[in-house]
């Protein structure tokens, strides 16, 4: 068995693939790479099927109809072998030194989720992400011992490796052809993890700029549906409320309470009666689904005052932040 499978789902990433796919062959012995070609129209299964003849033991190509990024997760997962498992988008990479130390730390112990550091590759200035003031260190923990999240911070596929079978076991299927789906591949295990490990590297390089990436605002307000599907499905995933970890159920609500305000915002951007009306529904449907959970959203709430004060908040905390 390997230590990790990273899956890698492929749609026309010909002209960038091959960064990724190299990023993390130098640790072939320890790794499956499954590249998932979803029913691409240019070179990426030729590219594909020549690094599988040529790392037979590493390298595994599933080649199937075209479904979006969670139908290429949901593929990776059904053949993944390895004992963790870890997502890396076709146009990312990762940091080859720190992939050598995420392997030598996870020889050494076993836990249900291992998290790294992501850098936002955006404009030659790369900007590291880190975790260090809410895990603790060099050492297995549990959630009872996680400090709390900032306003603006959460747990991203970038930065989480989970143990397979715990994913198997839940049996993780993430929606098709819908775009943002990252967010339910982290949500929902989260009920299901007990030990975690943090390493304090800066593993996953996140690439921004292209401007057909589904993180462009743009792009966002276009798949405002999607969006507004994403987030309706984590509501439903389960009751934050019945966890009994403190920390962990505050984590939940918190995560939840980014989906909603992403979601208000977009509808804002959006500036029509139909996406005003959309917005409506989406809080209409929170409340229906757990009123008692709606009423402990915080930054969510504030995204429901006018529209001219909201917007040039989210603009300002854009600048800060640097997201999107």
């Amino acid at each position: 068995m390997k230590l990790i499978t990273f899956v890698i789902p492929c749609y026309n990433s010909s002209a960038y693939m091959q960064k990724a796919i190299d990023s993390i062959l130098v640790a072939k012995k320890d790794v499956e790479i499954i590249i998932v070609n979803d029913g691409s129209k240019d070179d990426t299964l030729k590219i594909a099927k020549a690094y599988e003849k040529k790392h037979k033991d590493t390298i595994k190509v599933i080649d199937k109809e075209n479904g979006g990024h969670g139908s290429g997760v949901n593929a990776g997962l059904k053949y993944a072998t390895g004992k963790y498992f870890k997502v890396v988008d076709s146009d990312d990479w990762v940091d080859k030194q720190s992939l050598n130390q995420v392997i030598k730390t996870l020889k050494k112990i076993e836990v249900d989720m291992f998290i790294v550091n992501y850098v936002y590759e955006k404009e030659n200035k790369p900007k590291e992400m880190n975790y260090h003031h809410v895990f603790p260190e060099n050492k297995i923990f549990t959630w009872e011992e996680t400090h709390k999240f900032k306003v603006s911070e959460y747990i991203l596929m970038h930065s989480a490796i989970y143990k397979t079978s715990i994913l198997k076991e839940i049996n993780l299927t993430l929606p098709e052809h819908t775009f943002y789906v990252d967010n339910i591949f982290v949500y929902c295990p989260l009920p299901h993890i007990k030990t975690m490990y943090y390493l304090n590297v800066p593993f996953y390089r996140y690439y921004i700029g292209r401007t057909d990436q589904s993180v462009n605002e743009k792009v966002m307000i276009s798949r405002l549906d999607q969006q507004i599907k994403v987030t309706k499905i984590m509501i439903d995933a389960f009751n934050p409320l019945s966890i009994k970890s403190q920390n962990l159920q505050n984590y939940l609500i918190h995560y939840l309470d980014i989906m909603m305000t992403v979601s208000t915002i977009l509808c804002k951007l959006a500036n029509t009666k139909e996406a005003t009306n959309k917005q409506k529904e989406l809080w209409h449907y929170l409340n229906a689904q757990n009123q008692l959970v709606a009423k402990k959203l915080k930054l969510a709430k504030l995204t429901k005052l006018p529209r001219l004060i909201t917007i040039p908040i989210y603009r300002l905390a854009r600048k800060i932040f640097k997201f999107n």
